[in-house]
């Protein structure tokens, strides 16, 4: 797992930047009903997708919430209300927003029922009406058709912790319907043989791959020697899901 504190000064600039976050951000407002007054982006990072969501539809007040210090740090300078918090117990009264997005967050969840509480927590802090939107299935999204697909497929887990299945039977748990789904484009995130493997080595893809003993360096071996192992295969294409919360 990465230490986010650390990886904050460069998190932007080795993930596509503002063009993915624009596209991350319209996905997401595509979601959010315009009745909607209030949105918590959890998870929230820099603060880069959380700055476009409030860019994208003035009047919307926008607020953030992330564990890692370093990463609190750097969105409060672009947003101003973001709190450092554990997203399973969100410094907020129960049914206060109209809307919580997640962007990038589930497939990081790896601890069993870590996902299920989040969403809990999504649906707990949710006026009734309200939606709550995340990414889902989003190293999936990668998959592309590429050489590094064919490597990897023998090693994928059968459930990702974000898995599309697994997070709507979370949010029916605790009373969130589905609401919708969009799509859009991870801008400069095609993968390469070389950062796969390195992805692969720093147990990045844990949530989706399986790897006893030593196949993770079996598994990086293999992506290395595909041909190019520098150039980037195509974009990936990520995954939101929308969810209502009843009344």
């Amino acid at each position: 797992m990465l230490d986010y504190d650390t990886e904050a000064a460069r998190y932007d600039a080795t993930r596509g930047g503002t063009p993915r976050a624009d596209a991350a951000a319209d996905a997401v407002l595509r979601l959010v009903p315009p009745s909607a007054r209030t949105l918590l982006d959890i998870g929230c990072g820099t603060g880069l997708v959380t700055e476009r969501i409030a860019l994208g539809r003035p009047g919307l007040r926008v607020f953030g919430a992330d564990a890692a210090y370093g990463m609190a740090r750097l969105a409060r300078q672009r947003v101003g209300a973001v709190a450092l918090a554990d997203v399973r117990t969100l410094p907020l009264a129960t049914g206060t927003v109209d809307a919580v997005s997640a962007v990038w967050l589930l497939h990081l969840l790896r601890g069993d029922g870590v996902v299920r509480e989040v969403v809990a927590e999504a649906a707990r802090v949710l006026r009734p009406g309200g939606v709550f939107v995340a990414t889902v299935d989003k190293d999936a999204g990668h998959d592309v058709g590429s050489d590094i697909d064919a490597v990897l497929a023998p090693y994928l887990s059968a459930r990702p912790a974000d898995a599309a299945d697994l997070v709507t039977g979370y949010a029916r748990h605790v009373g969130l319907e589905p609401a919708g789904d969009a799509g859009f484009a991870g801008h400069g995130q095609g993968r390469s043989p070389r950062r796969t493997a390195g992805a692969v080595l720093r147990g990045d893809y844990a949530s989706r791959l399986t790897l006893p003993g030593t196949a993770a360096t079996r598994l990086a071996e293999q992506l290395l020697a595909l041909p190019d192992p520098d150039t980037p295969r195509a974009d990936p294409v990520y995954r939101l899901l929308a969810f209502r919360a009843r009344g």
